[in-house]
């Protein structure tokens, strides 16, 4: 949780609602790239003027808040057997989640399509945090 408040004890974090609609428009961006470069294997509904991929992008941030961190905890031995390797392959079952959700209007078809997704997700998330969230947070000081 970020957010970027200012009070007596000099506690800096960034809004929760920014922190929400940076990643809200970051996942959409990647869902939207993803589904024009690989038209074959990632399928988004463009009804609405994207509606569908803001949904997914919903569905993938308040499942990486409430899902995730119990799906880490189970697959923690697997994980550290792998040495790591197993890690994007949460974000893989998480959009597989968000694929069972959404129906027709959000298809990944194979597994490796949707591990080159998670691993965008995840680069894209390191990235949001190195040059968003973090001057955001050091600005404030």
């Amino acid at each position: 949780m970020t957010k970027i408040i200012i009070n007596e004890k000099k506690h800096y974090e960034i809004n929760k609602y920014m922190d929400w609609l940076i990643h809200m428009v970051a996942y959409a961006v990647i869902l939207i790239t993803m589904s024009l470069i690989f038209k074959k294997t990632i399928i988004i509904d463009n009804s609405y003027f994207g509606f569908w991929s803001l949904m997914a992008a919903i569905i993938i941030y308040f499942l990486n808040k409430t899902i995730k961190p119990t799906l880490i905890w189970l697959t923690l031995p697997l994980t550290g057997l792998t040495l790591g390797l197993f890690y994007p392959f949460v974000n893989v079952i998480i959009l597989n989640i968000v694929d069972f959700m959404l129906g027709n209007h959000f298809t990944i078809n194979g597994i490796w399509m949707a591990f080159v997704v998670a691993v965008l997700i995840s680069i894209m998330n390191g990235i949001m945090n190195v040059f968003l969230v973090d001057p955001f947070v050091r600005r404030g000081k």
